[in-house]
């Protein structure tokens, strides 16, 4: 009989890179793979048995309706569940309790995360997160194994469970290089989060001290912050291409000459420490192009460490349109850059590394 294996989530969408992509897809080489996500039609999409839960979009509103959920999970009844959601961690030890094996995959440091909240009021930021923290401690403690993405969070999940790895989202390595040409016309690119968190009024702004025009991709958050950026005087050079498919993203990184990821400090990814969880930063290295990236100590270990671009601070225009401006200036160094990422991520950094530690977790589990 085969081994059923089920992914739950009720934030995600259905076609979460992770989830769907990464983690189920590959999962399906050795299990029926079943996912349970929120307001989906029901549906097999490349051998995931997909189930759509209705649940309503606010948060406090989605807590009344999570019975559904467990709901779906038990009728799936697989022999080990994979929970995606801070929400649905109750629900994992229920399943637990009917002889299922539960594991938990943290995507982000919540009890950070809370501390962000821009729609919490600031006062209740600090005493929620230390809620969620010993909620975290008292529950996941009792999962069979805990999964996430950096090292920094690896670290705080083996003090409540020693049956805790890391995953990252590392891509899968495609050999299409990099086709360098010698348009007048130069390009950074971002494909992602139209989000302030990246700093994209930054990036603009210092396209006035710099001859490259912005390509930018990716779906808007927040309306009145897109708006703003349509407001500054250098948004003339900026081309936006909207939301793009995964399939059509390769040739945003076909056009630019470097690729951003400056994403802001804060303790969602431990201030200056930084997090693996950004597949941008890995995308643009395959894509055989220099990266400019925020100078967290995560990102310069591999930027620096394989010479494949430059680490700056995020929240200084003159530093971005510096580091622009010297791979402008040096395209040899530059192209060179860009083939030493290429191979960083062959040889290092790619979702094979990545696929063969869920294996390993999964059979030590289902063998117990």
């Amino acid at each position: 009989m085969t081994t059923r294996i089920c992914h739950v989530t009720s934030i995600h969408p259905a076609n979460d890179v992770r989830i769907f992509f990464k983690e189920c897809l590959s999962l399906a080489e050795r299990y029926e793979v079943f996912l349970i996500a929120p307001n989906v039609e029901d549906a097999v999409v490349e051998g995931i048995h997909r189930i759509g839960v209705p649940l309503p979009a606010g948060r406090i509103k989605r807590q009344f309706y999570l019975k559904r959920v467990l709901d779906k999970a038990i009728e799936v009844n697989a022999d080990l569940y994979h929970f995606h959601d801070p929400e649905l961690i109750s629900l994992g030890l229920s399943l637990q309790k009917r002889g299922k094996r539960v594991v938990f995959d943290s995507h982000e440091d919540v009890p950070m995360q809370i501390l962000t909240k821009e729609y919490l009021p600031e006062w209740s930021k600090r005493p929620l997160s230390k809620l969620y923290a010993a909620r975290e401690r008292r529950l996941l403690a009792r999962y069979d194994a805990l999964v996430t993405v950096t090292p920094t969070i690896l670290e705080r999940l083996q003090q409540i469970n020693p049956v805790s790895v890391m995953v990252t989202n590392y891509p899968e390595f495609k050999n299409t290089p990099h086709q360098w040409h010698d348009a007048e016309t130069k390009y950074v690119c971002f494909a992602g989060e139209i989000a302030q968190r990246y700093m994209h009024e930054n990036i603009i702004r210092s396209l006035e001290k710099t001859p490259a025009h912005y390509l930018l991709a990716g779906r808007v958050f927040i309306t009145d912050f897109f708006n703003r950026l349509q407001q500054l005087p250098m948004w003339k050079h900026v081309e936006y291409l909207g939301v793009l498919p995964p399939d059509e993203i390769h040739t945003v990184y076909q056009r630019a000459d470097i690729g951003l990821v400056l994403l802001d400090y804060s303790p969602n990814v431990g201030y200056r420490k930084g997090t693996l969880g950004v597949l941008k930063m890995f995308e643009y290295m395959m894509a055989g192009i220099p990266v400019v990236a925020t100078d967290f100590e995560l990102w310069k270990e591999i930027i620096e460490g394989h010479n494949c671009g430059l680490c700056i601070d995020p929240h200084n225009p003159q530093a971005i349109a510096d580091a622009v401006n010297y791979l402008l200036e040096h395209p040899a160094e530059a192209r060179q850059m860009g083939e030493n990422g290429r191979r960083a991520v062959q040889e290092h950094y790619n979702w094979g590394t990545q696929k063969s530690i869920l294996f390993e977790l999964y059979a030590r589990l289902l063998n117990k």
